[in-house]
């Protein structure tokens, strides 16, 4: 799937707006949408590396690139992104809520500060940057938010996944919402992606069977197509639509015992 166009008429690039927009999933929409002549507002706590991807882009693709270096756990830096979003001089056509991050041990396991800053990234950010973004979006009556989910909503994934779980069920009632006025919401939910996202977890790739793992390609072009096509919600590959298919069929145990991929 190519870039999502550019309006051709004269006059400024519109704006993408991508958190974790340095490395993986986040830096494939990022250089996807900045083919597609796309000004980039890219989001991500390294200051050194945003300023490092964003020289890159600007050279590669001829447009301009602004960063923000924030912590979306920090309320304050979180408010700073979403003023970015909100601001009506500056309009950002496609929100891209990508940031994200997974605790490798359990529940009980976890220092709970650290729990508490997964769901302030995977949901209080998402739902804060998402209302920021779709004043002006159903203002102007055009807009594009992405939401970056996962299969394991539909597992039984412990905290991760029932944070997971809130951002399908808010995305899919956003899109009916605001989808009659002209604001396009998908919910995008990959599997287990080649990126950094399982090594910060200490994870190794060797937790999960070969045949599961996805290339960022096919998430970003799974999501382009579903955007372009109006669906609200997208499993990139046919082996996990299958896979979330047959976890509304299977017996809670022998889930629970799946959950163990990836943890190891």
């Amino acid at each position: 799937m190519s870039a999502p166009a550019s309006p051709s008429h004269p006059g400024p690039r519109p704006v993408a707006l991508v958190t974790g927009g340095t490395a993986g999933i986040g830096a494939g929409y990022a250089e996807r949408l900045a083919a597609g002549g796309f000004d980039l507002v890219l989001v991500a706590r390294d200051a050194d590396r945003l300023a490092e991807v964003a020289w890159s882009i600007r050279e590669r693709h001829g447009v301009a690139v602004e960063t923000i270096a924030a912590d979306l756990v920090d309320r304050a830096d979180l408010d700073r992104v979403a003023a970015r979003l909100a601001d009506p001089g500056r309009p950002v056509e496609w929100l891209v809520n990508n940031a994200g991050f997974g605790l490798k041990g359990r529940f009980l396991d976890n220092d709970l500060e650290a729990e508490q800053a997964m769901l302030d990234v995977l949901v209080t950010a998402v739902l804060r940057l998402t209302h920021a973004a779709l004043g002006p979006m159903v203002e102007r009556g055009s807009g594009t938010v992405v939401n970056v989910s996962s299969v394991a909503a539909f597992l039984p994934r412990g905290t991760y996944g029932a944070a997971k779980a809130w951002v399908n069920r808010f995305g899919l009632w956003a899109a009916q919402e605001y989808g009659p006025a002209g604001v396009r919401v998908t919910t995008v939910c990959p599997g287990f992606v080649r990126t950094e996202f399982h090594g910060r977890m200490g994870v190794e790739r060797t937790s999960a069977p070969k045949a599961l793992w996805l290339e960022v390609d096919d998430v970003v072009d799974a999501t382009f197509d579903a955007v372009e096509s109006g669906r609200a919600l997208v499993v990139p590959s046919r082996r996990y639509q299958v896979l979330v298919g047959a976890a509304r069929l299977v017996p809670s145990g022998l889930l629970q015992r799946a959950q163990r991929l990836g943890r190891q």
